[in-house]
């Protein structure tokens, strides 16, 4: 029997790719959407029928709870779900004093609650079974916090404390839950996908030399194709089992976690804040 397969944010990027690839792998693949008008975005894609016959598209918005409850209904009325791939989310940019309270909960109801729903919503059937998977799609702003990106980090880092107590929960009955942890690839969450206050526009705020160098970093920065990802989501929804709890990929993910953790964090802040700023640490007050 083939594996039925669930990933979030198909729409694009790392989830668009792995519903395809994981369907050419001859599984059952159900890919949710939150743009309704995207939701034929498989039908166009010139895809073999054998492929798009497997790819059964999902409206899905994690923050609307009539279409959670649809969600949770589809999943009683399936015979077995084996891998679920949490993929959707966005970003909010900004600095923590321009960004209202409201859109860190926007961010966290999405990156993180939304999450927490469909587990809840898929695990009792992956416990029957006595078999699952749950790979949480995190990011490198999961294990180091980026000025300017606070709403996101923070959500981000708390995904990363939810995955490793699940997986202690979780195991006892045969269900793997992992993290993939990405560092920079051409995905639309840094462009389209970013959500950026009002704020963060104003050029009279104290931040913009701040914002200037956040942007010239991020442009810099290398990014690599999004397959890259959707190949490691296919392989392990395709693998009998998730042997690690954290799968990072990516330029430079690595490394910067191994400097992060063996820098003294004064000199670690002195690099991140040179690579933005210049030899300029301080800005205008």
């Amino acid at each position: 029997m083939q594996p039925t397969v669930i990933i979030t944010g198909a729409t694009s990027g790392f989830g668009y790719h792995a519903a395809i690839k994981c369907a050419e792998k001859g599984m059952n693949v159900f890919a949710t959407i939150r743009n309704e008008k995207k939701l034929k975005i498989f039908e166009q894609a010139g895809l073999e029928k054998s492929v798009k016959d497997r790819i059964q598209v999902w409206r899905l918005d994690v923050t609307k709870e009539a279409l959670l409850q649809e969600f949770r209904d589809r999943i009683e009325q399936l015979e077995r779900v084996d891998v679920l791939i949490n993929n959707a989310g966005f970003a909010i940019g900004g600095f923590l004093e321009q960004i209202p309270v409201n859109d860190y909960r926007r961010q966290f109801e999405t990156n993180v609650f939304g999450v927490i729903q469909l587990i809840q919503a898929v695990v009792p059937k992956m416990r029957r079974q006595q078999y699952g998977k749950i790979i949480n799609v995190s990011s490198v702003s999961g294990l180091i916090g980026f000025p300017g990106l606070s709403a996101y980090v923070s959500s981000k880092h708390a995904l990363e404390g939810l995955s490793e107590s699940l997986r202690f929960e979780l195991k006892p009955f045969g269900i793997d839950v992992a993290l993939i942890e990405p560092g920079s690839f051409e995905t639309n969450i840094w462009s389209s996908g970013m959500d950026l206050p009002r704020a963060v526009y104003d050029p009279k705020s104290p931040y913009q030399d701040y914002v200037k160098g956040i942007w010239r970093a991020l442009n810099n920065e290398e990014r690599e194709d999004p397959r890259r990802v959707a190949d490691l989501m296919t392989k392990l929804a395709s693998s009998d089992s998730l042997k690690k709890l954290r799968y990072p990929i990516g330029p430079g993910v690595r490394l910067n976690v191994f400097l992060k953790n063996i820098l003294p964090w004064g000199l670690l802040e002195k690099v991140v804040l040179n690579n933005i700023l210049g030899k300029k640490e301080n800005v205008n007050k």
